[in-house]
């Protein structure tokens, strides 16, 4: 199958968006598949305004076009809401082309945080996004309820996977920082809507160590001197930052998945986390994890977790899996719309066939 994936995240942002939709090239690649990433590499970019990292792709109508019309895509998988998404989403309904989207982030609390703005009008927008996709994909069960509830339409189930040969409790390299103590350890973005505070905040033993970037990465070095701050990390330095810690605490309340849960898990880490969305799909509760209100509880009570048994639950997360997940979405989306579009030719032929024979008075 050839298949065009369109997004506004890619490299060089570092973030489960991006992590995902590599690994997925290459398993789907690796099964025989082509697939092509439309990213903002492609176009003109401009700084996203409080996130200059990341660079808003300057997408027009016309370009995406024409990749479209040069690839002969078999199928159109839009993973995000931003320019490229738009834009995709025009052409395909102009042209009649069925593509299927996934939700990944939730970008209403985000904007909410950030300007105020009322979360349910995005959510409006989101809606209005999604609602011409055969499919849209969700990471958990519990954020498909939720969507639901909020009124979006043809929810499937595509979950998330790790590499656990790379991800895994190795031996612990002594480097020269670790202390009496334990480790905690967070992953992620360093950003107002990841709730790291709620982290630092806490009065645990040991060290607290942090590993990413983000706009508010200098702010809390400063506030937080005795924090252990080490920047972004990737590949075999990131196994190891996971490797050396003893758990894993993600504070944040608004992830849909939460993709360094399963690489904390595949190393071995139990993971302390609040018990919402992500979390509650992901961690078992006394076998690879504690989830509570009271954060500072679920830490201590995570280091009694073993390391072994918390790495078995991650290994059923394989990369290969989600490939293969995906792609019977896809079969399983076009069949149902497929079947859709004959049900409504059937249902106006019908209409028609009653109409002729209505008596003329």
């Amino acid at each position: 199958m050839r298949i065009l994936i369109a997004t506004d995240a890619w490299r060089p942002q570092v973030n489960g968006v991006v992590r995902t939709y590599e690994n997925l090239k290459r398993e789907l690649e690796a099964a025989g598949h082509f697939v092509t990433i439309l990213s903002p590499l492609d176009f003109a970019t401009l700084p996203c305004p409080g996130y200059r990292e990341i660079r808003l792709a300057l997408a027009r109508r016309s370009q995406v076009a024409a990749v479209l019309k040069q690839g002969n895509y078999d199928h159109v998988h839009i993973a995000t809401e931003g320019p490229i998404g738009l834009a995709t989403r025009g052409v395909c309904l102009r042209r009649g082309i069925r593509f299927t989207t996934s939700f990944h982030t939730r970008f209403p609390e985000y904007i909410e945080a950030y300007t105020g703005l009322p979360a349910w009008i995005s959510y409006a927008f989101q809606r209005w996004f999604h609602r011409p996709a055969i499919g849209m994909f969700v990471a958990t069960p519990s954020l498909k309820a939720e969507l639901a509830r909020r009124g979006f339409r043809r929810l499937m189930l595509w979950s998330r996977g790790v590499d656990t040969a790379q991800f895994n409790p190795r031996s612990r390299a002594h480097d020269g920082e670790r202390q009496s103590g334990p480790t905690f350890l967070y992953v992620g973005r360093v950003s107002r809507e990841k709730n790291v505070e709620a982290f630092l905040n806490l009065d645990l033993p040991g060290r607290k160590v942090v590993v990413g970037d983000g706009p508010i990465l200098g702010v809390l070095r400063r506030q937080y001197p005795d924090v252990i701050f080490k920047g972004a990390k990737s590949g075999d330095d990131l196994a190891r930052e996971y490797a050396n810690a003893d758990v894993f605490v993600f504070p944040s309340r608004t992830d849909t998945f939460g993709l360094v849960l399963l690489e904390a898990m595949a190393s071995g880490l139990g993971v302390a986390a609040f018990p919402v969305t992500g979390p509650i799909d992901v961690v078992t509760p006394g076998v690879t994890g504690c989830l509570s209100e009271d954060l500072r509880a679920a830490a201590l009570a995570a280091l009694d977790l073993g390391r072994e048994q918390v790495r078995v639950q991650a290994m059923r997360h394989d990369w290969s899996r989600v490939a293969n997940l995906f792609i019977a979405n896809i079969h399983q989306a076009r069949r149902a719309a497929g079947f859709g579009k004959r049900l409504i030719r059937a249902r106006a032929k019908l209409l028609q066939i009653k109409a002729a024979a209505r008596p003329i008075s």
